[in-house]
């Protein structure tokens, strides 16, 4: 039916269906539908992409295949995901793949996912979803840098530990979602890296979020807290941010913003009460000197005393006269 479609189709939505399979020139053989700029496929149960599926629609500017159970495998399987299988939308801004895969999919899905970027073309793509994939890492730190035109990357709800993919390869890269992933800390080479993304080494800041993440309530915290409150890179939802710690086998969650000022305090109360304690000792010990040396004492400010004593004097007695 998707071959029939009216020439002047400009979106189309066909969702919650059960497609398996979309077969070569799902959209026929024809560029006829030169007006179509927006393609809905989500929640469609497929499972397998053929390589020319997606021919002769090369004006779509917004694929989207949210929430289906497309597989990754070798390509001596049914199932294999040709790399070109988005070679044909020359035009495309917006490219929505989140959940899009079969749960439990292994790492080949970075692989398969750099091979997509590399061989499609995708010079135009604005704006890439990833979310809910279970992505833990990139083999290939350069996954993105085929995109150079990219600006809005989400990779939310993922396994991600840390920032291990190359930014610094997209020049227009102006919002990271990295909320609710595995990230337990950022070493200072991420944050570098983070700060370049910025003022002044870009005219434009970097945008990214970063809640949800487990981050540990270690001495790497503190680092990371300090880094958030100078760096031009604007986080959102800072306030939400959290740190985990587990003591006697209970899990701990605490506010960053508290946990770190609650250590200032400690800290600042801890130095008060040192500078009392060293006060007091010196005072101690200046009044055991004075004691122990008070015939000496007596003898070297006797003569000051009485010098005083006389100027008060002097000065009582021109008061008399006047």
């Amino acid at each position: 039916m998707l071959r029939n479609l009216p020439e002047q189709t400009q979106m189309l939505i066909f969702t919650g269906n059960n497609i398996s399979v979309l077969s070569d020139n799902v959209f026929g053989e024809a560029d006829y539908l030169n007006g179509l700029k927006i393609v809905d496929l989500s929640n469609n149960l497929i499972k397998d992409i053929k390589g020319k599926a997606f021919h002769h629609v090369s004006n779509v500017e917004r694929l989207i295949l949210n929430h289906n159970n497309i597989s990754i495998s070798s390509k001596y399987d049914n199932n294999y995901h040709h790399p070109r299988v988005f070679s044909n939308f020359y035009n495309l801004r917006e490219l929505h793949l989140t959940d899009a895969f079969v749960d439990n999919t292994d790492g080949a899905l970075a692989d398969d996912l750099h091979d997509i970027f590399v061989n499609s073309n995708l010079t135009k793509l604005f704006k890439l979803h990833l979310e809910q994939n279970e992505i833990k890492n990139f083999i290939d730190e350069r996954v993105f840098c085929d995109l150079p035109e990219l600006q809005q990357l989400y990779l939310g709800d993922n396994i991600i530990p840390r920032l291990n993919f190359n930014v610094l390869c997209l020049p227009k890269l102006g919002f990271i979602d990295l909320e609710h992933n595995n990230i337990t800390k950022f070493s200072q080479d991420d944050l570098d890296t983070l700060n370049k993304l910025a003022k002044p080494y870009r005219s434009e800041n970097l945008m990214i979020k970063l809640e949800g993440n487990p981050f540990r309530c270690d001495s790497s915290i503190k680092n990371f807290y300090l880094w958030l409150h100078k760096t031009n890179v604007e986080v959102k939802n800072l306030d939400r941010l959290e740190c985990y710690q587990t003591k006697g086998g209970t899990k701990y969650i605490m506010n960053l913003k508290n946990l770190v000022e609650s250590r200032n305090s400690k800290v600042s109360l801890a130095l008060t009460v040192l500078l009392v304690i060293l006060v007091f000792i010196l005072l101690t010990l200046l009044g055991a000197y004075v004691y122990l040396k008070k015939d000496s004492v007596r003898s070297k400010f006797a003569p000051l005393f009485e010098s005083v004593t006389r100027k008060v004097h002097y000065t009582t007695l021109e008061s008399q006269a006047v």
